[in-house]
This record gives structure tokens, C-alpha cells and sequence, in this order.
């Protein structure tokens, strides 16, 4: 078994209590503006993938949202739910202690770029991170092998040198393939000492 050198970490429903940030998003904008999540949901998904892969931006859509909902919704109740998002605290406690093993990490989301620039402003995850790939950034996810080879060529290691952790199984696939070791993290348990055993089978020290 090769030393492990990094591990990467999903950001929804990992580094954060809920599933996704689309839930995090409908679930904050439903309760504060006084709207059916459901109904705001259904528009907001319609671009959804346009926004991971960094097609369109809120700014530009936001607009066109409202006007379908005939609603006026402050773009500033959105900004305010990247804030709100519902922080995993005991994660982001378990990533300072692999930091402090000498261990890389690193963040890997198919996510908004400005949600995912504010969030980390307000939790200082370039602190705990040493790299932050986003799916907006880049125009492609974790269902494509070249995200996870972006990172490897950063940090320089081999794919068996690292460990991926994700709350969907889907998206372990990939990284699975080409020879990334992987865990799942089941959101709703948050079972973070299941995860430090998982951790302790590859010769690392919690």
C-alpha cells in the first residue's frame, strides 16, 4: 500500500450538513422570503447545470427567476443563504488535524463560483485547503476524470497516493477508475469517527 500523501474532500452534504447546496439554497430563500421551497426549487434547478459548469453566473439569472416565479426576490436573500449554509463543523475540525499530519488536502466541488468564493471568504477554507477546485471554474465536474488529474498534477502524486471523500456514490466512480482511493460519507449519520477509522485502515495516524 502506497503512503498517503493527500485527501480530497467533497464540499455539500461533507464540509456541510446538507446534501447539496441546491437544498442548502431553496431550503434558506424558501424560509426567509417566504416562499414554497418546492415551487422555488423547480425554477431554480432549470439552471442549475449552467451554473456548476460556470455557463451563467446568478447575477445574470436572477432576474429571469424572478420574473418566472412573479416574484422580486433581493439577490441579496441568495447571497445571504452562501453565508448561512449549514457548516459541518466537526469536518472542518477533522481537516485541520490531517492538515497537521502533513498531509495535503484539498477541496473538490461541483459547484457556483460566487457561492463557493463567498462561503470561503466567511470559513477561511484556503486556510484548511491547499487547493480548491470548483466545476464553474473549470467548466467541468467529478463526473470527469480530468478534475481529479488537475489536482494530482498539482500536488504532484500518483492516484494511489490519495483518498477522495464524497456523500454520493456516483460521484466516486470516476475517481475510483483511475485508481484514487475512495470513501463514502453518509451525510445524514455524520458519523465522523466511522470516517477516521476508514482513514486509520490506510496506515494514517488520527
Amino acid at each position: 500500500m502506497n503512503k498517503i500523501k493527500a485527501i480530497f474532500f467533497d464540499y455539500d452534504g461533507v464540509m456541510t450538513k446538507d446534501k447539496t447546496g441546491t437544498q442548502s439554497i431553496c431550503k434558506y430563500i424558501s424560509e426567509n422570503y417566504n416562499i414554497d421551497k418546492n415551487i422555488f426549487e423547480n425554477e431554480y434547478r432549470k439552471y442549475n447545470n449552467d451554473l456548476l459548469y460556470g455557463i451563467t453566473t446568478h447575477e445574470k439569472i436572477w432576474n429571469k427567476i424572478c420574473q418566472n416565479l412573479n416574484e422580486n426576490i433581493p439577490i441579496s436573500i441568495l447571497y445571504d443563504s452562501f453565508e448561512n449554509t449549514p457548516i459541518n463543523n466537526e469536518m472542518h475540525d477533522f481537516v485541520k488535524i490531517i492538515k497537521r499530519k502533513n498531509i495535503k488536502t484539498a477541496l473538490i466541488t461541483d459547484n457556483k463560483m460566487d457561492r463557493i468564493k463567498i462561503i470561503t471568504e466567511k470559513y477561511k477554507l484556503n486556510k484548511i485547503f491547499d487547493i480548491i477546485i470548483v466545476s464553474a471554474e473549470i467548466g467541468f465536474g467529478k463526473d470527469n476524470e480530468k478534475i481529479f488529474k488537475i489536482i494530482l498534477d498539482k500536488l504532484s502524486i500518483k492516484s494511489n497516493e490519495c483518498i477522495f471523500i464524497d456523500n454520493q456514490e456516483k460521484n466516486l466512480i470516476i475517481p475510483k477508475n483511475i485508481g484514487i482511493n475512495t470513501i463514502f460519507f453518509d451525510t445524514e449519520n455524520n458519523n465522523i469517527e466511522k470516517l477516521k477509522n476508514e482513514i486509520k485502515k490506510y496506515n494514517i495516524n488520527i
